[in-house]
């Protein structure tokens, strides 16, 4: 069967179709498409798969984890930065090791299209030890899906599979299997104690898991996903990974005579390098899509009379992606005639949808935070963050998920009144509780106003994790009950929400306004399924 796919949708439909078992994921731009395809196809083919969003990456990475320590074959997705807030649970589970076979898609955002840093998820397979998959184009996403379940299986290792934004949200025809694999029988893991980390324990599995990375170069070298081709000309080689290797390949010459070695399977083919020095390699570029992971570790495989170019030596860009003219430049050659911009299309930088209730909490806050000399307000991650932008210019701090809480603790405690964070209800269920306890716990002189537009709303509408219990959740958190108010962001309330965060900003204590009111794109996509 063929399909015209993204990325995402093959990694997705190559999951079910090697026996998904479960999905787990918080919704991230570019990876959130993997776990939204798998939803509607157990939704329209009635397949018994156990798909739902998590609290956070974190949480994600454990129920995966639990899903195959019962032998179950589990995957689990985020963005590169949720890998950061998985990481505990990511690192340690490379030491238990897994039964069902375990997959960790990580997307990297190369250029930051929709992220606040970048950073390759690469690092994290090489720090955990762990055999890493990057596909080079949509077939070798819906491949590698069954290859690495087996992988993960055959060497009792998770995976991580690593994509970036190109990758995920470009499309190609795929051709996929008929039909799902049947799923794995649920089965206990052999050895239990493989599971429990006590430090007796614990040390035993990381010796098995160093002694392992033989076995894990090997598999790389004999998967068949690396290939090397020896040029005419081999004193230049080419080293090229995931999906750079198509910008190559729109710009590579025959003629050249360059020897080419593709990596899409980690740890590197030490065999196909050793090899490509053999054939008399003198310099070598290497292409990767991120940051220079491969080009570093090459300096400690080759001998040091060899030249490795690439981002470190400023050959290719050091910051974002590669594109087709940038690759065509590092091989030296001319540059492709460019046409001029247009300049008849204005820009239209993003802004708040029209109806936003953010919008109406903004223009309150801003009101009421001008009484005061010096405010101070902390922002976080979601559609609200653009409240930093025209016509608001409303937020003075926004660093990651759940930051705006602490950030504001931390200001309070250096003396700064008001403090104040802005957090969406999904970023607060993230990761911002634990900072309200820290709120709660020192009785820091903070104002938490979460914008709860009953969604995870930055990226197309999710479920929330905590809609409908953020006041019992405030509460059991120890904010006073009376200090957790509820306002509805509408122009018509704009004199009742001021009275509300006035009232809370001069309480010497940590508080809680809610200003609720749904997400208008998503009350649109409700009225419209009322309707029918």
């Amino acid at each position: 069967m063929k399909h015209l796919l993204l990325g995402d949708e093959a990694i997705a439909q190559g999951a079910i179709d090697a026996g998904l078992s479960g999905v787990y994921a918080y919704p991230g731009t570019p990876s959130t498409e993997i776990t939204e395809y798998i939803q509607g196809a157990v939704s329209h083919l009635s397949l018994d798969i156990c798909c739902r969003w998590a609290a956070n990456e974190k949480t994600a990475m454990e129920a995966a984890l639990g899903m195959s320590y019962m032998g179950k074959r589990a995957l689990v997705c985020m963005k590169h930065v949720g890998m950061n807030v998985c990481a505990d649970a990511f690192m340690n589970a490379a030491i238990t090791g897994v039964n069902g076979g375990l997959i960790v898609v990580a997307a990297d955002d190369p250029s930051m299209h929709s992220s606040q840093n970048e950073q390759d998820s690469r690092f994290y397979a090489k720090f955990a030890m762990i055999p890493c998959l990057e596909p080079g184009n949509q077939q070798e996403a819906y491949d590698m899906m069954a290859y690495g379940f087996d992988l993960s299986e055959r060497l009792k290792t998770p995976v991580l599979l690593r994509v970036t934004t190109r990758m995920a949200h470009s499309r190609a025809v795929v051709e996929t299997a008929d039909a799902p694999k049947e799923q794995n029988a649920m089965s206990m893991p052999e050895n239990v104690n493989h599971f429990i980390l006590l430090p007796a324990f614990a040390k035993r599995n990381y010796a098995e898991l160093v002694a392992a990375q033989p076995r894990f170069t090997e598999e790389s070298e004999r998967a068949g996903f690396n290939s090397y081709m020896r040029g005419t000309n081999p004193q230049k080689a080419i080293l090229t990974t995931g999906i750079a290797y198509n910008y190559l390949m729109e710009n590579y010459d025959p003629a050249m005579g360059c020897s080419i070695l593709r990596v899409t399977q980690y740890p590197l083919p030490k065999t196909m390098i050793d090899q490509m020095v053999k054939d008399g390699a003198k310099e070598i570029l290497v292409a990767e899509e991120g940051q220079p992971v491969v080009e570093e570790l090459l300096r400690g495989l080759v001998p040091s009379e060899v030249a490795i170019k690439g981002r470190l030596t400023g050959d290719l860009p050091r910051m974002g992606e590669l594109t087709p003219d940038s690759v065509r430049l590092a091989l030296g050659l001319e540059p492709l005639p460019t046409r001029e911009k247009e300049t008849i299309v204005v820009g239209r930088p993003p802004a708040l949808c029209q109806g936003c209730g953010h919008r109406d909490m903004y223009a309150a806050l801003n009101e009421v935070a001008r009484e005061y000399p010096t405010p101070r307000i902390f922002g976080d991650i979601g559609c609200y963050t653009l409240g930093a932008l025209s016509p608001f210019h409303a937020i003075h701090a926004c660093v990651e998920m759940g930051a705006s809480v602490t950030m504001a603790k931390g200001a309070a405690d250096a003396g700064q009144h008001p403090a104040i964070a802005v957090i969406g209800d999904s970023t607060f269920t993230h990761s911002g509780m634990t900072g309200l306890l820290d709120c709660v716990n020192a009785n820091a002189n903070v104002v938490v106003l979460i914008s709860d537009n009953l969604t995870t709303g930055m990226t197309g509408g999710q479920d929330s994790a905590g809609t409908g219990r953020l006041e019992q959740i405030c509460c059991g958190l120890g904010v006073a009950p009376e200090h957790v108010r509820v306002v509805v962001p509408l122009p018509k309330n704009m004199e009742e929400i001021k009275a509300v965060l006035r009232e809370e900003i001069n309480y010497p204590g940590p508080s809680v306004v809610i200003a609720r009111r749904e997400c208008i794109q998503t009350l649109k996509r409700h009225l419209k399924a009322a309707k029918h």
